[in-house]
């Protein structure tokens, strides 16, 4: 089921949007969550509450059932139908397009086209971004998604099977869409925290597979280690500083959101070629997270038959 998840993943990227469970979580935590607006901030969290279980209910419990029934009718049906919802819940190959995407317009020094298309990949104000700020952001935006986008569902699917996956990536919906200050700050405040402890070990496991793929890579894993032991905690976030230090150690590169943090030495400049170094050094961390999932994966079915 891994195997073919990840096939799926790099063979033909994301589903359509009509049939995209990501796409659908997306249109109930929208419809829902405008009921909570204007409501006083207790009635706010309670309601968000609510969201985030009768979401992770909606879409985890059918698949549950579904590949229930499949496994006792088929193993071929249940393992390719697994697959499918598997892969809904981590992208790699999205990522590395709009990352190269980034790449390709400050090659061709259309800044300001980039500075807007950076929007998809971060949530800060990109409007007076520079350059090397630009560059820096869709680098955070690599690290930060290899535990969100790939460690993360694979981890809770050698937990809990398929539907711990998918719920995994409610939770995390969840957290992009309503889990932020502003108009849905307390109705998003439940799912943001579940984020938050669901990311805890993801987090972490994935900053040391970005240590351990710098040394694979020949990249510098020492400076990786050490980098992500002394900055991990500059970010506001428990979990993000992990990953983000852990990639601006291994590439040598100081990478900075303003006001917020700055992660890493400037030992080598950003550059259009930086985020190229970042895709390589996440696509060798997950390929040795696949490599440890697989693993797992066979040694789990030697013992059970």
């Amino acid at each position: 089921m891994v195997a073919i998840a990840l096939a799926l993943d790099a063979t033909l990227g994301e589903p359509p949007h009509l049939i995209h469970p990501v796409v659908w979580m997306g249109k109930v935590t929208s419809f829902l969550s405008e009921w909570s607006a204007g409501n006083r901030p207790a009635v706010q969290f309670v309601y968000g509450v609510f969201i985030t279980l009768f979401t992770i209910a909606l879409f985890a419990v059918p698949a549950y059932f579904l590949l229930m029934y499949l496994r006792n009718l088929s193993m071929v049906a249940y393992i390719i139908v697994g697959a499918f919802m598997l892969k809904t819940s981590f992208s790699l190959k999205e990522l590395f397009r709009v990352a190269k995407r980034m790449k390709s317009l400050l090659t061709k020094d259309e800044l300001e086209k980039a500075r807007y298309e950076l929007r998809a990949l971060v949530k800060r104000d990109t409007r007076d971004l520079p350059e090397p700020l630009v560059i820096s952001a869709t680098v955070e935006s690599v690290a930060e998604n290899i535990p969100d986008s790939f460690v993360a569902p694979l981890f809770y699917f050698l937990l809990f099977g398929v539907p711990g996956a998918i719920a995994y990536r409610v939770v995390n919906t969840l957290d992009a869409m309503i889990g932020y200050r502003g108009k849905y700050e307390y109705s998003g405040k439940f799912a943001a925290r579940l984020d938050t402890v669901l990311n805890f070990i993801p987090a972490r496991l994935s900053a040391f597979l970005i240590v351990l793929a710098a040394w694979l890579a020949r990249r510098d894993g020492r400076n990786s280690w050490r980098i992500t032991i002394d900055h991990h905690s500059k970010t506001a976030s428990l979990n993000a500083g992990w990953p983000m230090s852990a990639m601006a150690g291994a590439l040598n590169v100081q990478l900075e959101k303003r006001g917020h943090y700055i992660l890493g030495e400037a030992k080598i400049p950003l550059s259009p070629e930086t985020i190229d170094a970042s895709l390589n050094l996440a696509l060798t961390t997950a390929v040795v997270w696949s490599a440890l999932c697989l693993t797992a994966g066979v040694i789990k079915l030697a013992c059970f038959t």
